[in-house]
């Protein structure tokens, strides 16, 4: 029996390759793990308490939550049911959670936390019908799950789920993924089972893992990416562990040594940062040997592995430097998958050399999510490049360079906004994704995205997403965004990489406590300056950076300034610097 339908995994999981450890999460500290048989029995739990609290067909549950096998068993429970799983950003804005409950019309809401269920219920206190909300935490005076999973134990009805489950269609809406985009309302993205059953049918003998493997899971389940993968893992057999938080990845990482994580680039950035400021901070033969290294991983590619001396010397390096990194992140690692941004690629380069291959992919919600995909198979790896387009998958370049697809993985279409709809699928049924591309060989390689392209003043384009790019390929640069449109000129918008410019400054005799005090540093800014100046370099003139002005907090999702998957949000992030842009063009 194949899987056709996303219920059908835990099944196949019990069918095939049982696990111990299915799923595992902390709880009061210690690791508590629940055996593929164990899943199985929750996610019916959940379908009988859904049926028994009137839940039909086609309702709308939302999940508001960590990462954790509770969001499974409310996942798979909502779809055996015949519900709608609409899965939210446990950071969602109120007015966005608003508009979804409202947008979507849920009748029911799992929660993690008790600030996430004061939120909900002071959201939707005035409907004639609030939502009911159950809490996977204890939250005194809130619904519980565990009493939501008795509710299901005590009133069993396996042969009314086995009705529901034999009349849904591999073509039914499973899931409604609502994102954020950089303007206006959420929408709604429909993904029918076979969307995403096909996804990871097509990818999943592509990373290195398999029946037994442990993988770590980090980057949001309502996001779908990580969805995906973690509905790949529980196919393959793997046993997937959540890290408690972004906070203690490191350390969740060493407890687990997995095989396998998923994560976006602005994090591998953070562990790369890290490790240059440990190197950084050795003294005499050690800190050498480690710039050495780090010299010869930056010059690697994967495609063309070097002569016989360069690998020579890297091996070296593995022995002495490398091994320390692998060791930082488990001993086990054998792939990291990149998605959700653009890579640098001077940290594909290193970690390749490393042995810590990172293979970037590229795809949206509404393509379930993954188009194509770099591997470790013989000619699957190019830096710079989003790999080759995945099996059953189509591409092509249209004339003014977007990238356009379609598939099995293509959505159904924007939930309730069919104007929408046929704005991005054209009526030969390709998906205009908004990013421009080009072909390097048989992959892909994404230049910008269509939108934020604009112009000078002089009538000419910049693709800010490259320049931003190189920008940050800079150890003393950490975050950019690029401005001038209808201006003479491009500027940029600079956050210092605050740690490495610190102790640079230390070394210069300069004492900065403060991230302000590295902004407003006048040595500081003349570095970050000639920095700059070496990146223009590979510019041409009209894309050169004429001035830029060094910012003293980093953009992030707390101010609005980025979406949930750390793209920029680039008019909240112009109006939050209006003052700064205005001085930069003189407009003040």
């Amino acid at each position: 029996m194949s899987v056709v339908k996303l219920f059908e995994i835990p099944e196949h999981q019990l069918r095939e390759y049982p696990q111990e450890c299915a799923l595992a999460a902390k709880e009061d500290g210690q690791w508590r793990k629940y055996s593929t048989a164990e899943f199985k029995e929750k996610v019916d739990q959940v379908s009988y308490a859904l049926l028994h609290l009137g839940v039909k067909k086609g309702d709308k549950v939302a999940i508001i939550s960590n990462n954790r096998p509770e969001w499974n068993f409310a996942d798979l429970g909502i779809l055996q049911a015949g519900a709608i799983n609409v899965p939210i950003y446990p950071t969602i804005s109120d007015r966005d959670l608003h508009f979804i409950l409202m947008d979507a019309e849920v009748r029911m809401v799992f929660v993690s936390s008790a600030d996430l269920e004061s939120k909900t219920r002071r959201l939707v206190e005035n409907w004639t019908t609030p939502p009911e909300i159950y809490t996977f935490n204890n939250v005194s005076g809130a619904k519980n799950f565990q009493e939501f999973l008795e509710l299901g134990k005590s009133n069993p009805a396996p042969q009314a789920i086995k009705t529901i489950r034999d009349s849904i269609s591999p073509s039914d809406l499973a899931t409604l993924i609502y994102t954020s985009g950089t303007t206006g309302d959420p929408k709604g993205v429909m993904l029918s089972h076979n969307n995403l059953v096909s996804n990871f049918i097509a990818v999943q003998k592509l990373p290195p893992v398999k029946n037994g493997d442990r993988v770590l899971s980090f980057l949001p389940l309502n996001h779908i990416y990580e969805r995906m993968l973690t509905y790949l893992y529980m196919y393959l057999g793997a046993s997937v562990w959540y890290a408690e938080s972004l906070e203690t990845i490191g350390d969740n990482i060493r407890e687990v040594q997995p095989v396998a994580f998923s994560a976006v680039p602005r994090l591998i950035e953070k562990v790369y940062d890290k490790i240059i400021a440990k190197g950084s901070a050795l003294k005499g033969f050690k800190k050498s040997m480690f710039m050495w290294a780090l010299d010869l991983g930056l010059q690697y590619d994967p495609e063309h592995p070097g002569s016989l001396g360069y690998r020579a010397k890297l091996a070296v390096a593995n022995k002495l430097v490398f091994s320390k990194w692998r060791e930082a992140l488990g001993g086990n690692v054998k792939a990291i998958v990149s998605g959700g941004a653009a890579l640098n690629p001077k940290l594909a380069r290193v970690f390749w050399a490393a042995g810590i291959p990172i293979l970037e992919g590229y795809g949206l919600t509404e393509t379930s999510p993954v188009i194509t995909v770099n591997t470790l198979l013989p000619g699957g790896m190019g830096v710079g490049t989003v790999g080759k387009v995945i099996q059953g998958v189509q591409v092509k370049i249209a004339e003014d360079g977007e990238i356009l697809s379609k598939g099995p993985n293509l959505m159904l279409g924007y939930y309730k906004r069919p104007d929408l709809t046929e704005e991005v699928i054209d009526k030969e049924g390709w998906f205009h994704t908004g990013d421009i591309g080009e072909w390097k060989g048989e992959k892909l390689r994404i230049t910008d995205r269509k939108k934020e392209i604009f112009k000078t003043s002089g009538g000419k384009y910049i693709a800010p997403q490259y320049i931003e790019n190189k920008l940050k390929e800079s150890r003393f640069i950490e975050q950019a965004m690029v401005i001038g449109e209808n201006q003479k000129f491009a500027s940029a918008l600079i956050v210092p990489a605050f740690l490495h410019a610190r102790e640079w400054a230390i070394s210069q005799g300069l004492e900065l406590k403060t991230n302000a005090d590295i902004a407003a540093n006048s040595i500081v800014k003349k570095k970050i300056q000639e920095e700059i100046e070496v990146i223009n370099k590979s510019l041409g003139q009209h894309e050169t950076i004429k001035k830029a002005e060094l910012l003293n907090e980093e953009f992030s999702i707390q101010k609005g300034e980025m979406t949930p998957k750390l793209s920029l949000k680039r008019k909240v992030i112009t109006e939050n610097n209006r003052s700064v842009i205005d001085r930069i063009y003189n407009l003040q």
